[in-house]
């Protein structure tokens, strides 16, 4: 079963290239969580071993309509390296990705660690920091992103790229329940949402990642980014594309996909 799942990991680091691969039903069932996160780590622990720096968590499948399509009742997650990261107004190289899509979310700077399996959502708040607009580019290694659930977590939670608002606000007072998102790209609304898409608030999302973590033995630490996951359906992108992302109480996240 080790060899196996080296074998998929290997499979995912190629396709890296530019090369979309199969899903990996040779190596996973569809709903093989324990085996999809061991591939993904055998990934994570390379990356790391070759200089990448790991900065924090992302957190995916947290709406319900994403839960009910993959059959689950808990989120996902994913690392997220430091050279993922692209600055606010910045630009997506065409060449980095294969099939992107982009998804508004809150993101989070942890200011202490979140070590107890058993902590409240008060523990989590304590804990922020900060909180931003946010956007994630998601990729699937996965030709035509036929994925299952076990494909997307040993595909590093179909990672690829983040950007983070300039805004830092404290999360003091904010209303991260009812915050309304509006994603448009080329001046186009081609999303909407809420906190409340998230898990129901995004402080229940890092609740579950912190205690997931923690069980595990590997806590979120004081200094870690935090994606929390998407407040609206995802977009599609097309090279040339504008997109903006505004999140009420936070402000705004944009970027550019090629020229």
């Amino acid at each position: 079963m080790e060899r196996q799942f080296d074998h998929a990991a290997r499979l995912l680091r190629d396709a890296y290239r530019g090369e979309s691969i199969a899903p990996l039903r040779a190596f996973l069932e569809p709903l093989d969580i324990d085996g999809a996160y061991a591939v993904q780590a055998i990934n994570t622990r390379y990356w790391i071993d070759q200089g990448r720096r790991l900065v924090g968590r992302k957190i995916g499948a947290t709406a319900k309509a994403v839960q009910r399509q993959f059959g689950i009742d808990q989120p996902d997650f994913g690392a997220l390296f430091a050279d993922m990261r692209i600055d606010d107004g910045g630009v997506l190289d065409p060449a980095t990705v294969t099939q992107p899509r982009a998804e508004a979310e809150i993101a989070f700077l942890l200011g202490r660690d979140l070590a107890d399996p058993d902590l409240s959502l008060d523990d989590v708040a304590a804990a922020i920091d900060g909180a931003m607009a946010a956007i994630e580019i998601v990729d699937s290694r996965i030709t035509g992103w036929k994925i299952t659930l076990s494909d997307t977590i040993a595909d590093n939670g179909s990672s690829a790229f983040f950007i983070l608002g300039t805004e830092v606000r404290s999360p003091i007072g904010l209303d991260l329940y009812s915050c309304g998102m509006v994603t448009e790209i080329n001046g186009e609304i081609v999303s909407v949402g809420a906190g409340a898409a998230c898990f129901d608030h995004p402080y229940k999302s890092v609740r579950w990642l912190a205690r997931t973590l923690a069980l595990n033995g590997e806590p979120l630490r004081a200094g870690d980014i935090l994606l929390s996951g998407a407040l609206g359906p995802m977009v599609a992108l097309t090279p040339g594309d504008e997109v903006r992302t505004r999140i009420g109480g936070l402000g705004t996240c944009t970027f550019t996909y090629g020229a």
